[in-house]
């Protein structure tokens, strides 16, 4: 995994614990419209798409699934929040309540069981040559699951900044 990934990794999930940590366990918790999730709900289907992702990855690296499809503009689907996507079921989150601390040290978990499993990859120009289905995005070389992660984790990042301007507008 380059440099830039790992960069991409790291600096996004600094802005997530950020903006976790300043909250109160109470507006971490609170939902901003019954029918959305509470940023407690949002980081914690962060956690299970992580989760989901790297299981994504290594089935793919056993599997005989060789990419013959295009590369996708990860960016461009990800980050247009115009466009909802829904949530497969795997990932949805619990109800919660939950807290912060319990929150971080998921997120934390799931992050350095994805850079260990990574750095057992001796040649990862395999990640490029090999492709999983993804649920939003079709199929998908394994190099942009990963790239998914961090852009993915940008997606929410934004959302829970306006669900924090909703709470603060109550």
């Amino acid at each position: 995994m380059n440099q830039l990934v790992n960069g991409h990794l790291e600096k996004t999930r600094k802005d997530l614990v950020k903006e976790m940590t300043s909250l109160s366990e109470a507006q971490f918790n609170s939902k901003a419209d019954v029918y959305k999730w509470s940023i407690a709900q949002v980081c914690h289907h962060l956690v299970l798409v992580e989760k989901a992702s790297l299981k994504a990855i290594t089935w793919g690296l056993k599997g005989s699934n060789s990419n013959q499809n295009e590369r996708k503009n990860v960016p461009l689907v990800l980050l247009d929040r115009t466009k909802k996507i829904i949530a497969p079921k795997i990932v949805e989150p619990d109800k919660g309540p939950f807290e912060v601390e319990q929150v971080v040290n998921w997120l934390n978990d799931s992050r350095e069981k994805l850079i260990n499993f990574l750095s057992t990859i001796e040649d990862k120009s395999i990640l490029a040559e090999k492709s999983m289905k993804h649920p939003a995005l079709g199929e998908l070389p394994l190099d942009q699951w990963i790239e998914q992660i961090y852009l993915h984790e940008q997606r929410h990042i934004e959302q829970i900044k306006e669900i924090k301007l909703l709470l603060d507008a109550r």
